[in-house]
């Protein structure tokens, strides 16, 4: 029997539509109305969670306050229990508050607001939220550094990542004196809220928390990067060195599973384009990451960051969550029955058009195994 995978779903994924330069009202019955987040939890427990694998162990991931806070939380809370779902990840919502740097700002009026939002979550994710936690795996809270950026070059950047290690530095006591369980991720982005970004790569984020360690004494055992695929693809950086640096630097501590498109040869997007945040695509770089996380025994959450596309109806868009969370146990299946020795033979030898035969194989095997689950 397949050993227990933890895969998340995120809230904002069920959305009405995009809206700007597409229609922001495809799909009505997931408008702010008709859906909140204890009913999107319902809604994948009823929809998704029945065409999974029995391996496969659903969680959900939101953010607050913008999609779980003080007045909907305790339903959420018995939505995901009686759903058999387990909060994965929680997010303070900066972004849809603060545009001038959120924690990192040089309004300390913007900074404080900001902080006080971070030690929200953390109270919200220890109080209400709690009993939905997996106790074989506790949720991450993750900052995304939508509000940590600007679009100016001054020396007033310094100031700016001083008080981005100070505001961190200060939620991570908060976390501790709560009760120091929770995983603490820090996703990069290269861009988006801002032109520029203050931690835009994996080694920002791993070396800003070396930096929390050394200046602030924090402990770092469980704190590391939410791993956002997309995010690498869209500066043309690889993901699966990424990865690499991560798991060597004991710092994956959450996933973000999407793509950006260009790899698969079929959809269209890459570098220098917006965030798209496709679904999981099956592919040898997806197989390469996969057989990395076996070896180095990461059993930890993987949420699937991902859009509907602009034109999807609400059955559509579910069956693109379905599809997603298929192609990465399709990877992992295939990546688990790749023949490492021989790979590393062929290398070793320079037999690399081989080796490039050996991944070939390994896509179209992770493909039939995700034709048989999806049926």
């Amino acid at each position: 029997m397949a050993e227990k995978s933890l895969h998340s779903v995120c809230r904002w994924t069920f959305n009405p539509g995009k809206g700007g330069f597409v229609p922001g009202d495809m799909r009505q019955a997931w408008n702010s109305d008709n859906l909140d987040t204890p009913g999107m939890a319902r809604l994948v427990g009823e929809k998704i969670a029945p065409k999974m694998p029995d391996h496969i162990k659903l969680g959900i991931e939101a953010h607050y306050d913008a999609e779980v806070d003080d007045n909907n939380a305790g339903e959420f809370a018995d939505a995901l229990v009686d759903s058999k779902l387990a909060l994965a990840m929680i997010t303070p919502g900066a972004h849809s508050h603060f545009a001038y740097g959120g924690i990192a700002s040089l309004d300390p009026g913007e900074r404080k607001a900001a902080e006080e939002l971070g030690n929200k979550t953390v109270d919200i994710a220890y109080g209400p939220l709690k009993k939905a936690w997996d106790t074989d795996a506790v949720p991450t809270l993750v900052l995304w550094n939508g509000s940590y950026g600007y679009d100016m070059a001054t020396i007033a950047i310094q100031q700016m990542y001083r008080n981005l290690k100070e505001s961190i530095a200060g939620l991570c006591k908060y976390e501790a004196d709560a009760g120091g369980k929770l995983y603490i991720g820090i996703e990069p982005k290269p861009n988006e809220g801002h032109p520029a970004m203050l931690i835009p790569t994996v080694a920002s984020a791993l070396l800003i928390f070396r930096k929390l360690e050394e200046e602030f004494g924090i402990d770092r055992s469980r704190c590391g990067v939410n791993k956002e695929f997309g995010h690498s693809e869209m500066i043309g950086l690889d993901h699966v060195y990424d990865s690499v640096e991560e798991l060597d630097n004991d710092g994956m501590v959450h996933m973000h599973l999407n793509s950006q498109g260009y790899n698969d040869g079929i959809i269209l997007g890459g570098p220098g384009k917006y965030d798209i945040d496709h679904g999981t695509r099956i592919n040898g770089m997806n197989i390469a990451i996969a057989g990395l996380l076996k070896n180095a025994g990461f059993k930890r959450w993987k949420g699937h960051d991902m859009q509907t596309r602009a034109y999807d109806n609400e059955e559509q868009g579910i069956d693109r969550v379905v599809r997603s969370i298929l192609s990465w146990d399709a990877c992992e299946q295939a990546a688990a029955e790749l023949d490492e020795k021989q790979l590393m033979t062929l290398l070793t030898k320079r037999e690399t058009a081989q080796a490039e035969d050996m991944m070939r194989a390994a896509v179209v095997n992770a493909q039939k195994k995700f034709d048989e689950m999806y049926k």
